[in-house]
């Protein structure tokens, strides 16, 4: 697992990432991630990239999200109370909200002002580096 998907709202600086080799497979999966608005999960993924190349099987999709989540390139999501991860193609810091109703994902920008971090630093005497903030709620369809 990536470590990346923890630490959404990172402030240290970005490691740089071995390079990888961007095959036709992987480059239709990473466009399906990065055009999708609603964080799909890994199934949701591989029947929208079936439609492109139909060959493709779901291990080869599966391999490649952890690689591209891995590399940075998208954001591996543990969202809600299951254990289905969601994938978002917006590696810029954002956070998001969370339907109880439906299970829908929404980006939110909602930036946290510096003394937060200072408190949550002098609480818990960890040196914050990140963070990840979840809203949840109920959306206007629920």
């Amino acid at each position: 697992m990536s470590t990346r998907r923890a630490i959404v709202g990172s402030t240290a600086a970005p490691q740089p990432a071995p390079a990888f080799r961007l095959t036709p497979q992987r480059a239709a999966v990473l466009e399906v991630v990065r055009r999708a608005g609603d964080h799909p999960t890994a199934r949701d993924i591989y029947e929208r990239v079936r439609r492109q190349r139909p060959g493709i099987g779901f291990a080869t999709v599966y391999r490649t999200l952890a690689l591209l989540a891995g590399h940075g390139e998208i954001l591996e999501l543990q969202l809600g109370d299951d254990a289905v991860a969601r994938y978002d193609g917006n590696t810029r810091h954002h956070d998001h909200v969370v339907c109880g109703g439906c299970g829908a994902v929404a980006d939110l920008s909602v930036p946290l002002p510096v003394s937060v971090t200072a408190e949550a630093a002098a609480a818990s005497g960890f040196t914050i580096d990140g963070y990840e903030l979840r809203f949840t709620g109920r959306c206007p369809n629920c």
